[in-house]
């Protein structure tokens, strides 16, 4: 017996693991590569600044969204099921702005250390976290919103 839309949906995207995860395993195996095969940006304290700067954002910018998430009454995990597709704000731009954050602090963290191999970490982390999440998400969101998720999709990036 085939499941139901409804039994699917509670599922959500079928996402097995989390996407922060995939960011933070990268950046750690960035700073172990950092620990045995040095790679310095450079020592000025405007990297620093920058990088704590971008750091800040990235922060500030998930906080946001989850608080979006929150007043739409709907969930921010991609395993748990979507009530609606949020195009406004953050969502005009990209598809996933949640992610572009992950990836912005990655870029700030390596700065901030002045190691080049945590500040491209984000870079398989980005790779890794489409073939894991974004994949499932977006054929999860079309086939549950169809139409509405088609012109969505046609009108904004998929990053930035």
């Amino acid at each position: 017996m085939r499941p139901t839309n409804e039994e699917q949906d509670k599922k959500g995207a079928r996402v097995r693991f989390p996407p922060p995860l995939i960011f933070i395993i990268c950046m750690l195996l960035g700073f172990a590569l950092q620990y045995s095969l040095p790679m310095k940006i450079s020592a000025s304290w405007d990297s620093i600044y920058l990088g704590g700067a971008l750091m800040l954002l990235a922060l500030l910018c998930v906080l946001y969204l989850s608080r979006v998430f929150n007043r739409l009454n709907t969930h921010i995990e991609p395993w748990k099921p979507t009530s609606r597709i949020i195009s406004t704000g953050l969502y005009g731009y990209s598809r996933n702005p949640i992610y572009v954050a992950f990836a912005v602090f990655t870029i700030g963290t390596g700065l901030m250390v002045n190691s080049l191999w945590v500040m491209v970490s984000f870079l398989p982390a980005s790779i890794a976290v489409y073939l894991v999440a974004i994949k499932k998400e977006e054929v999860y969101l079309e086939h549950k919103f169809g139409e509405e998720y088609l012109n969505y999709k046609e009108k904004v990036r998929r990053w930035f």
